[in-house]
């Protein structure tokens, strides 16, 4: 039950709190590259034990991959974060070189290892894993559906004037402004559907808000948001270490299903301990699979600029 979580910075970090704090994991290692970076966030968090009533221990290590063997789940969060302006796309150049080194370091000490990607862009990120890790499909999974969706719920619940725990709601398709697909066919409050409460006009300022939720927290932030990311990840992690079994919309390898091939993208799955259960296929309106079309191909053409 030992997780590692590459890149200490504020993703990282409430990755590593949010996991400890649900008591679910033995052990939680940080790694970055910044001498002594991991090890103090590690120590912060670990004199919060006692404060928030955890037994998950906690460590840190300056890219030492051999303290992260055995591990039964890595996240990776490292590379540059998004800056105001920049889209997940831009990121490229820079997070796949990284991504790419991470990922051989995590398999070769835990070669059992399930890798759940953070860094952006996270589609091409989560494929890129795939091409060079050797890895079984299950076992790699792309985290941004689990995010959006929670946005998603956010705001329909503020559409609704309600309390989130009414509301239901999925994101698929890319993890990008332009390539998110929040189902408001799906949408309900408390099984009803959300189209019986809100009008026309709610519904597109929903769905356009979480398409551009990220955006909107980088404007403000002045870089990537952090709390919902963390608390996304350990949702996964904990349906893995737990075998919940929860439906998850995650980016994952498809073959064949959507109607799509080689590549990463979201779509509803069951998590579980090994990872990806199963692909839950779901019936999209004609409208729907257009937009996950586009969405792909629009993946499809960042892929391209990977280098193996």
């Amino acid at each position: 039950m030992k997780v590692t979580v590459v890149g200490a910075g504020a993703v990282g970090a409430s990755c590593a709190e949010y996991i400890a704090m649900k008591n679910f994991a033995s052990e939680v290692v940080l790694v970055d590259i910044k001498e002594g970076f991991a090890e103090g966030k590690a120590m912060d968090l670990m004199q919060c034990a006692s404060l928030n009533a955890f037994d998950t221990k906690i460590t840190g290590t300056t890219g030492d991959y051999s303290k992260t063997a055995g591990s039964k789940v890595a996240v990776i969060t490292s590379g540059i974060p998004r800056k105001p302006g920049m889209t997940r796309e831009e990121l490229i150049g820079i997070n796949a070189g990284i991504v790419k080194e991470v990922t051989a370091n995590l398999v070769k000490h835990s070669p059992d290892v399930i890798i759940i990607v953070v860094s952006n862009p996270m589609d091409t990120m989560a494929y890129l894993v795939h091409k060079t890790s050797g890895l079984p499909k299950e076992r790699i999974i792309g985290m941004g559906g689990a995010l959006d969706s929670a946005r998603f719920k956010y705001r329909l619940a503020e559409a609704l004037e309600c309390p989130i725990s009414d509301v239901d709601g999925m994101v698929i398709a890319a993890h990008s402004d332009t390539g998110m697909l929040p189902l408001v066919s799906k949408a309900t409050r408390n099984g009803v559907p959300v189209t019986e409460f809100l009008n026309d006009e709610q519904v597109a300022y929903v769905t356009e808000e979480t398409k551009v939720g990220g955006a909107t927290l980088t404007k403000l932030l002045g870089t990537s948001a952090w709390y919902a990311p963390g608390a996304a990840v350990s949702v996964l992690v904990q349906s893995i270490l737990c075998d919940q079994k929860k439906m998850i919309p995650c980016s994952l390898m498809l073959d064949g299903e959507y109607g799509q091939s080689d590549i990463c993208l979201g779509v509803p799955a069951i998590i579980g301990a090994n990872g990806v259960e199963k692909i839950v296929d779901i019936t999209l309106t004609d409208a729907e699979k257009a937009k996950f079309a586009e969405a792909a191909q629009a993946v499809r053409e960042v892929n391209g600029d990977l280098k193996f």
